[in-house]
């Protein structure tokens, strides 16, 4: 490395930004990051997975052999579609002000610019994994990319994943785990008929009710002293019946579990299951967990990242297991796995926007954990 490729954080992130890439995502941004990248010394993997809807994704892993212990900064190229109600183009990458707007600038094309930059500041072996399906289903995402790790014998020591878990300022909260997540959905039949002979028809309505004001009473858990209590929501109930005089042939509901390291999504599915079969036999039930809760306790990886965060910021942070899932819950089974970066206050709103200097802050930081996790 020279002089000659050292990286201007703002100007990357700006050009990142540029580059549309609603998920799932592949193609312009990937090439923006690959250029950045390889007068680094880092040797590039890319490849596209997937079909429709959930693909194509294309993912990068990008590798740079150094000092001391191998260091992986995860990412994510892809981010929510912007909506209506910007006061700009959500794909300027335009500065007014202090603050850098468009689509990504937090989540997360901001925080993979700082790295590059601490990267081009700071030697060391570094990895960086990147997909292009967090925001989406990530079936193609971060999964297939620890595949490929496994393949070429990738073997990270430490994981820091450039998430925006900053709240009210830049270094104040760190990420050292997340809550689980999973998906139900109940189908209860019925059998369709005149309202004013239901002997011929069968309700599923009330069969369902029962089964979700059941669910809805059950207290998995308290909580512990890392992670808030597990919770049960009742996210759709849908019968579709146009008639005010027609029983309906079928009732249908989705309920969504947000949990603690007391549970695992298996466990948790075959359980609503049986809540669901003793108020409505017969009805189906099919679940998809998004992912496992996770912990890095507070230790080596925390303090190090604690430690750096506080040598350019003076803060102190706090470390927090909140917020909704990322992509740590894949890559925490490869190593200690924390999350770390940009303040999250626009995130996915029109406006995303980051402050110029907390962006260059960010670049600071993130050389400090390189050179204290590979020096």
């Amino acid at each position: 490395m020279t002089n000659a490729t050292i990286i201007d954080p703002l100007a990357l992130a700006q050009t990142l930004i540029r580059a549309e890439s609603v998920t799932p995502a592949r193609g312009a941004a990937f090439d923006v990051l690959e250029a950045a990248l390889l007068p680094l010394g880092f040797m590039i993997e890319r490849f596209v997975e997937g079909d429709a809807p959930e693909g194509p994704v294309e993912n990068l892993l990008a590798v740079r052999a150094g000092i001391g212990r191998h260091l992986a900064f995860a990412g994510h190229l892809d981010v929510v579609p912007p909506g209506d109600g910007w006061s700009g183009s959500p794909w300027s990458g335009a500065v007014h002000g202090d603050l850098l707007y468009g689509r990504g600038a937090v989540d997360m094309k901001g925080a993979i610019a700082a790295f590059a930059a601490a990267a081009g500041a700071t030697p060391g072996t570094l990895s960086l994994i990147i997909t292009g399906d967090e925001e989406g289903p990530a079936t193609y995402g971060t999964p297939r990319l620890i595949e490929r790790m496994a393949e070429l014998g990738v073997k990270p020591d430490l994981c820091l994943v450039g998430e925006p878990t900053s709240v009210a300022r830049l270094g104040d909260t760190v990420k050292i785990g997340r809550r689980g997540s999973v998906n139900i959905w109940i189908d209860v039949p019925g059998k369709q008929g005149h309202v004013a002979y239901p002997h011929l028809a069968n309700n599923p309505i009330p069969r369902l009710v029962a089964a979700l004001s059941a669910i809805q009473a059950i207290v998995l858990d308290h909580g512990n002293a890392w992670f808030q209590p597990s919770n049960v929501e009742i996210t759709d109930l849908n019968v579709g019946n146009p008639a005010a005089n027609v029983v309906p042939a079928k009732a249908s509901a989705r309920i969504s579990i947000r949990f603690n390291d007391e549970q695992r999504g298996d466990a948790l599915v075959e359980r609503i299951a049986a809540v669901v079969q003793s108020h409505a036999p017969g009805a189906k039930v099919t679940a998809k967990v998004s992912g496992e809760a996770f912990l890095t306790p507070p230790g080596a990886l925390s303090q190090l990242v604690a430690d750096a965060i506080h040598d350019v910021t003076g803060i102190e942070p706090d470390l927090s297991t909140t917020g909704g899932t990322s992509d740590a819950r894949f890559l925490s089974r490869l190593c200690p796995t924390v999350e770390f970066g940009l303040v999250n206050a626009t995130m996915h709103q029109c406006d995303e926007a980051v402050a110029v200097d907390d962006l260059r802050a960010l670049a600071a930081i993130y050389g400090a954990i390189i050179a204290r996790a590979c020096g």
